[in-house]
């Protein structure tokens, strides 16, 4: 997978957690955690920008590193957002899935790169 598409589909992901977010009720409870898991699910695509603007490899490092981080982030949100029912799982789980799917590439790409420069 080239960086244009993956930055095509990080910010594909930041687009479907707002379209989620949106879906949940409106209580104090889930506004909070709705600002929370806009904040790391958008933050996903827009540091996976800054990831290919890296100048070296330990600048790669150091972002994609915050990139995985806000991934599994969002994935710990979405787990509170079940966990309560606030969503059922069929709304949840292609988000879910993409969210799993972007965080395992972001680990692979970490261990390929610290282990070729290091």
């Amino acid at each position: 997978m080239t960086s244009e598409q993956l930055k095509h589909r990080t910010k594909q992901y930041s687009l479907a957690i707002i379209s989620l977010v949106e879906k949940l009720p409106n209580t104090v409870a889930t506004r909070i955690i709705s600002n929370q898991l806009i904040r790391s699910g958008t933050s996903v695509g827009a540091n996976y920008r800054a990831v290919c603007r890296a100048r070296s490899n330990k600048e790669f490092i150091a972002k994609l590193t915050i990139v995985t981080e806000e991934a599994d982030e969002t994935l710990f949100w979405l787990e509170i957002i079940l966990e309560k029912k606030w969503l059922d799982k069929a709304t949840v789980q292609e988000v879910w899935n993409e969210g799993n799917e972007l965080t395992a590439i972001f680990v692979s790409s970490l261990k390929t790169i610290k282990s070729s420069s290091g």
